[in-house]
């Protein structure tokens, strides 16, 4: 209940849309003792590959701070030692030469070949955590690129990616190379997304990791197609790349965002890593539904800040209450 409409928001804000802190604070308390304990793993079996773990990365929008509730998944990359092996990029996969003397790899490798295949990888850290006592009785199973533990104390999961850290190219660049599901590899850069999500978070004087949230929370709704998390989130980022006066009051925001993704939609929207292309795989179908709604949204939202510009604090806030739904504070 709140009388005015930045309460609403600061209501709706801390208890449906973003992360609650306590759980903040023991998720990564949690997800550094993870860490402490698969970096013991080729201590505690000989035939664990080693580690690289200076480059370990985490990663996600847990990582970057556009998570909203609930928390769910916890994403990080725990880096191999190559030990020499050497990579070659195809047109739709990657694949991993491993040099035949690092034993532990060449045992994870495509039968009678020098070729690594990343489901033996991910399996691997599978059974590595599953010996691991503090861990035996979670749920740990492989889903794609990741290794994921679901430990019955908390309510996330942690998705774990094993991952190989690329020498310089020719341009001077250098990646992750992760599983891509089927048994190959791919390249990606968290280290892109992270740096690029701070720097317009700052530049915006640290206001746009609010806007990010509350729309991921939108996008959720069911009154269209969702798009993924990724893609609302880096179109909201693509919509302020360049300003600087986001405003520290989310409503105030959100007409021109509603606006942006309406008249945006349609368009192609590259990944910022320069790795994936166009990240918008909606179909056109779904692209319609959600023009739709962020127009409908998008004059909602004009005419909710109309009307607290009146002073009308109580019709405002009825109006967000149909852009957000039930959720949303009522007026009292």
């Amino acid at each position: 209940m709140a009388t005015t409409v930045t309460a609403a928001f600061n209501e709706f804000l801390k208890d449906k849309v973003n992360l609650d802190r306590n759980k903040v604070s023991t998720a990564r308390s949690s997800r550094n003792s993870l860490i402490d304990e698969i970096h013991k793993l080729p201590s505690k079996d000989s035939s664990f590959p080693d580690l690289y773990s200076d480059k370990d990365i985490n990663f996600g929008s847990f990582e970057r701070k556009t998570k909203k509730r609930p928390l769910d998944d916890i994403d990080m990359m725990i880096c191999l030692n190559a030990k020499g092996a050497t990579y070659y990029e195809y047109s739709d996969r990657i694949e991993i030469t491993v040099n035949p003397d690092a034993k532990n790899l060449k045992a994870l490798c495509n039968q009678s070949t020098d070729t690594l295949n990343s489901i033996k990888v991910v399996n691997k850290y599978v059974s590595g955590l599953s010996n691991v006592p503090m861990y035996k009785k979670a749920e740990i199973n492989r889903r794609q690129e990741a290794a994921v533990l679901n430990l019955t104390s908390y309510d996330w999961n942690y998705d774990i990616v094993p991952c190989f850290f690329t020498s310089e190219d020719v341009l001077g660049k250098t990646y992750y190379l992760i599983p891509d599901g089927n048994g190959s590899w791919k390249k990606t850069d968290p280290r892109i997304d992270r740096s690029r999500t701070s720097k317009i978070n700052q530049n915006n004087n640290g206001n746009i990791l609010n806007v990010i949230r509350i729309m991921k929370y939108w996008n959720k709704r069911p009154t269209m197609p969702s798009m993924s998390s990724y893609l609302i989130e880096n179109m909201i980022l693509n919509h302020y790349e360049y300003k600087t006066d986001a405003s520290q009051y989310v409503d105030v925001n959100l007409p021109e965002v509603f606006r942006y993704i309406r008249d945006n939609i349609f368009n192609t929207v590259q990944d910022p890593k320069g790795i994936q292309g166009n990240i918008n795989t909606l179909s056109y179908d779904e692209m319609l539904k959600i023009h739709s709604r962020a127009d409908l949204d998008y004059t909602r939202s004009c005419e909710a800040r109309r009307l607290e510009d009146e002073n009308k604090h109580k019709e405002s806030i009825n109006k967000w209450r149909e852009v957000f739904g039930s959720e949303f504070p009522a007026y009292g």
